[in-house]
């Protein structure tokens, strides 16, 4: 799963000092999934343990941890709403790599674009027929019974199938976009709980893994390398 460690020819006896020498790709949603808070733990108590783990990880193992500026701004926004004390976001500063993708540099193959094309001219039709699903049931409401129509409601269901229809399970930010060039950049491991950057992180051919795995992965890392 991750880049593999050399031995130089001339030492074949000695052993890399951080044979894993990982690297992951971090998204928002990683430090704001409740997935990762132990019981009666707050958001605040959650990304600090969780960012602990990356610090003793780099330390320990080399392993590196990165985010795209978007990324980064959109996550601080977050967690400064949210009220997280300074000391967890200097933590956030210091082990947590920012990295602009190279996006003039980063090559990626036609057909993934042809993909892209495809998949969003498919959900503006499904947005059509959400849409007209819409109008079709307020027509309905107001022939069927007194008149009157519950306009509100009507706009919080085409809302809500909307949504679902074409920004669920797709790319739908610049964000999501850093995540991918930057780890195609990096041949790192996205980590995430957004569905539609899975979905992408296998068409880019990327290693991924759900946000919610990546404490206990560390762990199990951490764990390895003191038994060896």
């Amino acid at each position: 799963m991750g880049e593999k460690a050399f031995v130089s020819c001339h030492q074949p006896t000695l052993m890399p000092e951080h044979p894993l020498k990982q690297r992951f790709v971090l998204d928002t949603s990683v430090f704001l999934t409740e997935e990762i808070r132990a019981d009666d733990e707050d958001l605040e108590a959650a990304v600090e343990r969780l960012l602990d783990r990356v610090a003793t990880a780099k330390l320990s193992l080399n392993i590196s941890c990165y985010i795209p500026p978007s990324v980064h701004d959109e996550l601080t926004g977050v967690l400064m709403e949210r009220g997280v004390d300074d000391r967890v976001l200097s933590k956030l500063e210091t082990w947590v790599i920012k990295k602009n993708p190279a996006r003039f540099e980063v090559t990626i193959p036609a057909e993934l674009v042809y993909q892209f094309v495809d998949e969003m001219s498919d959900r503006v039709d499904r947005g059509l027929r959400v849409s007209e699903k819409a109008v079709r049931k307020a027509e309905d409401s107001r022939t069927d019974g007194d008149g009157r129509v519950d306009v509100d409601e009507v706009i919080a269901d085409l809302r809500s199938e909307y949504r679902s229809a074409l920004r669920r399970g797709v790319l739908d930010s610049r964000e999501d976009f850093d995540l991918l060039v930057l780890a195609r950049e990096l041949d790192a491991g996205v980590v995430t709980e957004d569905t539609g950057v899975i979905d992408w992180a296998e068409n880019f051919g990327l290693r991924y893994l759900r946000g919610r795995n990546f404490p206990t992965l560390l762990d199990e890392y951490l764990d390895a390398a003191e038994d060896t």
